[in-house]
């Protein structure tokens, strides 16, 4: 039996990265031979092993062949005569195809050529067995933005969507996927490129209708939606936003593909609109409370971020309530964050001076140090008191709003 370093370690060691993970492959060895030497069986579809020190994976060599609909139905094969270069044919893309061991480098493939060209391409005609990897490809794809989808793969990308395999895709995977793509440097990619093989239609629905969509020229150069929320979104990735303000501004124009034609390029109430898609899309992918909040408040509120300077102080603790700011202040600052995204996300608009966000950081500090404990001394209580406090908090906020 012998072990090789396969997948995205080779790729990444090549490519003068440091790994995220080591994934090995073991040929001429049994499941029984495996845990003979210590190594703990955790894969229940196809046999993985963790090494017992490292805690690598280490999987027998395997073949899978195509036995119904979907990105699950394969039958595997890891016999002890499946070969290393039978594993590595299975594999999606010619960069991801590679293997070593002892510093020697197993390339049947060209690989290598391809990752040195820049080049996603597939590595066999079974590539189109899998609705996952137009999805996979499409990550590569924000992964590595200089690199181009080779247009035979492309191809055969779109003959998946239009077999209408994509549909076979759990909401899990989707967003498995997904999520792992808003966390590359170039995210819009991911989506682009799903959008040229018809697949964005598919998954995202959503999205796909803001294609064309106009908005006003004065307050967005780029003119076209789609183009505006991919601008937001690798603006929020070059700041480095998390997973969720990421995702928040992703979805924050969604109303604006439902806009009556015969009102555009104006978009009157596309912030309450898009409400229910984003709920939609939320609970199709079942991302988590917190994400789903995030994303429902960026939605419905983010007008309200970038009209700040002209609003009574009173709306602006409203604002900070209806975020759960003096709860949860990472709420504000997430929420500011995506807002940002969408005020800098437009052509020629990224160096921009932005005011609001500190505005509304700072209104919600003003407010939060309101305490109740000189209203209790002055007899306030129950109703009363809370009433009160709004009072409070608002006179609060108009003080740091005047002198702002």
């Amino acid at each position: 039996m012998e072990a090789f370093l396969v997948g995205g370690a080779v790729r990444d060691q090549l490519l003068g990265l440091e790994p995220k993970d080591k994934d090995w492959v073991v040929v001429g060895a049994t499941s029984e031979q495996m845990v003979a030497h210590g190594f703990k069986q955790v894969g229940s579809d196809f046999p993985v092993f963790l090494h017992p020190e490292t805690g690598d994976e280490f999987a027998l060599a395997r073949t899978e062949r195509k036995s119904g609909s979907g990105h699950t139905a394969f039958e595997v094969d890891a016999s002890t005569d499946v070969t290393l270069e039978d594993d590595l044919l299975r594999r999606d893309l010619t960069i991801n195809a590679m293997a070593m061991s002892g510093g020697e480098l197993v390339d049947p493939f060209d690989g290598f050529s391809d990752l040195k060209d820049g080049v996603l391409r597939h590595v066999s005609a079974a590539f189109s067995e899998d609705p996952l990897r137009v999805l996979r490809v499409a990550r590569f794809a924000a992964r590595f933005p200089d690199f181009e989808v080779d247009l035979g793969t492309l191809a055969l990308m779109r003959e998946l969507v239009e077999a209408g395999e994509m549909e076979h895709l759990t909401a899990e995977r989707v967003w498995m996927e997904t999520s792992k793509a808003l966390i590359e440097d170039v995210p819009s990619r991911f989506f682009k490129v799903l959008h040229e093989v018809g697949a964005l239609e598919r998954v995202f629905p959503e999205l796909a209708a803001l294609d064309g969509v106009p908005q006003p020229a004065k307050h967005h150069p780029e003119v076209d939606t789609f183009v505006h929320v991919m601008l937001a979104l690798d603006f929020a990735a070059k700041m480095g936003r998390d997973l969720d303000v990421r995702f928040a501004v992703l979805l924050h124009d969604l109303g604006k593909g439902a806009t009556p034609t015969d009102i555009l390029p104006q978009h009157i109430g596309h912030e309450k609109g898009g409400v229910p898609l984003v709920k939609a899309v939320c609970e199709r992918l079942r991302v988590s409370k917190d994400r789903r909040k995030l994303a429902l408040d960026v939605c419905e509120l983010h007008l309200h971020a970038h009209r700040l300077p002209e609003m009574r102080p009173g709306k602006v603790v409203k604002l900070l309530i209806a975020l759960d700011g003096f709860r949860r202040p990472d709420m504000v600052e997430r929420f500011v964050q995506a807002c940002e995204a969408d005020a800098k996300g437009r052509t020629g608009l990224e160096d921009r001076v932005w005011p609001q966000g500190d505005m509304l950081l700072d209104a919600l500090v003003a407010a939060k140090a309101v305490s109740t404990a000189p209203l209790l001394e002055r007899g306030f209580e129950g109703k009363r008191l809370g009433a009160q406090l709004l009072q409070e908090r608002i006179k609060a906020v108009k003080r740091v709003m005047t002198i702002a």
